[in-house]
């Protein structure tokens, strides 16, 4: 049983990283303040969930998300042109994660977003190691019917030497630090690695839907 539940809660935690960012994409384009709103939402259903036993590790999950539904509703919002803030606006709620932890609450939500934000950290860091930052600009100034240059361009320079010995070096240490948080065997850090093993996928994900624009 034990076994199962740290199996569904590495998959929610998997889920809550993956598919919620192709959803909030389009959302926050469109209506930015409505997604910026929703995080009221997913705090109240992790709080309701919160308060009982049975479903207290969900809810405990759902507040560790609200942070990061948070922070991209803000930055993709109304600060996507620049780069440069996208991790320090993705960072909002680390203060409060490590000072939950700190006092030993909010484990698995904490972790997750943890999770989430070191996945973050580390595309981003491919983005600059790799000199894309020009090209994220330019694919957040101009209309999406335009982008299909600027998308061939970045995927060729990802396709050069440099490009795939960063992009080894990301995913190995995806890897290694997701398939560490799983041998820990607590449900906290099944969500961390969840979260980290999760961005695998986005990652990888955002690479086909560029190599097809």
């Amino acid at each position: 049983m034990g076994d199962r539940k740290a199996w569904l809660v590495f998959g929610a935690a998997a889920f809550l990283v993956s598919v919620p960012v192709f959803a909030q994409a389009p959302l926050v384009r469109q209506l930015p303040m409505l997604s910026l709103v929703m995080t009221l939402g997913w705090v109240w259903l992790g709080l309701t969930l919160l308060k009982h036993r049975a479903t207290q590790v969900w809810g405990d999950l759902l507040l560790g998300f609200s942070w990061s539904w948070l922070a991209g509703s803000i930055y993709w919002g109304w600060l996507r042109w620049e780069p440069l803030i996208h991790l320090p606006v993705e960072a909002i709620g680390l203060p409060f994660a490590l000072w939950s932890l700190w006092r030993g609450w909010g484990r698995v939500g904490n972790l997750f977003y943890l999770g989430s934000l070191f996945g973050t950290a580390l595309t981003d860091v491919y983005f600059y190691v790799t000199n894309l930052i020009p090209h994220w600009r330019q694919v957040m100034r101009v209309d999406p019917a335009l982008a299909t240059p600027i998308f061939q361009s970045a995927i060729a320079q990802v396709q050069t030497p440099w490009g795939i010995s960063w992009a080894i070096v990301l995913v190995s240490t995806l890897l290694i630090v997701g398939l560490w948080s799983l041998a820990k065997g607590q449900l906290q850090w099944w969500a961390f690695s969840g979260a980290v093993l999760s961005t695998i996928l986005v990652d990888t994900l955002f690479w086909v839907a560029a190599s097809m624009a």
